[in-house]
């Protein structure tokens, strides 16, 4: 979904612009089987051992986009950090990000910043 928005955009158009396009990207499909945008791997299904050997080789990996992928890395206990962005905005239902299945997780918070528009910024570090 960031490829149409983020592939043409150069640096001179958003200072955003190398982040998306210039650093790798590991899409976790069951669906697609090739990747067009550039530094782009579709590495397959959702495999929890596939996305380990990804952060001993790769480092830290960013997950954008998909609360269902990153519903199922903190129930493998894949997540190391959490960064939200709380909009000032009731739905009443919708997707959660915790589900009442999800098992019980201690948080600590290690940053966190307000926005003049009410949008608050909250990093939390999982605990063992």
């Amino acid at each position: 979904m960031f490829e149409p928005a983020w592939s043409k955009r150069t640096v001179e158009d958003d200072p955003g612009a190398p982040f998306f396009n210039d650093t790798a990207k590991y899409v976790v499909s069951e669906t697609l089987a090739t990747a067009t945008w550039r530094n782009s791997e579709v590495i397959g299904a959702y495999d929890p051992g596939r996305i380990r050997s990804l952060k001993d080789e790769a480092g830290d990996l960013y997950v954008s986009g998909s609360g269902t992928l990153v519903r199922a890395m903190l129930a493998d206990g894949l997540v190391d950090e959490l960064h939200l962005l709380l909009y000032p905005l009731t739905r009443g239902s919708g997707p959660r990000l915790f589900t009442e299945e999800a098992q019980a997780r201690k948080l600590s918070l290690a940053a966190c910043e307000s926005y003049e528009h009410g949008v608050v910024y909250l990093n939390y570090r999982t605990q063992a």
